[in-house]
């Protein structure tokens, strides 16, 4: 009621947006689409002195991770709100491309930061076609159209033409860091070869800007009385359902997978 009351100052508050999970356009994982309207309200609803990123994530798309990073950048300028991003397990790859997009960067002591480089990773399966007496037939108009096709054997011009397409990538998350770390890198350290650090080692390294948990943090920048509203992803009810529980089950096997690589 209070702040309803004219003349009387109301305790501020902090919109916390939890980012967990995978970075991808399926069902159920971080993208522009299924956090956009999550962002939105938690930067429209009053006027928070800060929003908070609570960031669990070991990466996926960099076009959603980009997408994402760029709402929470765009929204942040125009309403003038300070982004605060705490770090669980893990911010990697695309969930370090996340917490980049906050204007500080705080993690545990064991928080699991950096990955910055590109990974695509798949499967030939061309020899056990041949063994089991399957022939691959494939017609294209455009010689690059079957590019990397898993059923044939790897032709070194796909691979070459792929390799060119991660390193582009890697190229604009370079400069996606360096534009929003400026000053705080360390100069003398090769942070964009993959390599991931824990808290305190990331820190020294400019990659977080200090060692902190969220309320704590929040308590000594806002003060005791600092009121926390929180958004998120909501799973629909039908998703108990039918085959979406094979969905769900495969995407966690998947996301199970992505954490486990950082022994997670």
């Amino acid at each position: 009621m209070k702040r309803w009351i004219p003349f009387m100052k109301s305790n501020p508050t902090v919109a916390v947006i939890r980012l967990q999970g995978m970075i991808a356009t399926s069902r159920g994982a971080l993208s522009d689409q299924s956090l956009g309207p999550v962002i939105e309200k938690a930067f429209a609803r009053g006027k928070p002195a800060a929003v908070a990123l609570e960031i669990n994530s070991p990466g996926g798309s960099p076009v959603q991770s980009a997408l994402i990073g760029a709402r929470i950048r765009r929204l942040a300028d125009e309403k003038n709100i300070p982004v605060i991003a705490f770090v669980e397990d893990v911010a990697a790859s695309g969930g370090y491309w996340l917490a980049v997009a906050a204007d500080e960067i705080f993690g545990d002591l064991n928080s699991v930061v950096g990955s910055i480089g590109v990974i695509s990773a798949g499967f030939g399966a061309h020899e056990l076609l041949a063994r089991q007496g399957v022939e691959r037939r494939v017609y294209t108009a455009g010689k690059s159209k079957s590019m990397l096709d898993p059923f044939r054997p790897e032709n070194p011009d796909d691979v070459e033409r792929l390799k060119t397409l991660l390193n582009d990538i890697h190229t604009n998350f370079i400069d996606h860091v360096k534009a929003r770390r400026s000053g705080k890198l360390d100069a003398e350290t090769d942070l964009f070869t993959g390599q991931v650090w824990l808290g305190q080692k990331a820190q020294a390294l400019g990659l977080i800007d200090g060692i902190g948990h969220m309320k704590p943090v929040l308590k000594e920048r806002f003060g005791e009385k600092v009121q926390l509203r929180r958004y998120g992803m909501r799973k629909p009810f039908l998703s108990r359902f039918g085959s979406q529980v094979m969905d769900d089950a495969l995407g966690s096997i998947e996301e199970r997978a992505a954490f486990a690589q950082f022994g997670l």
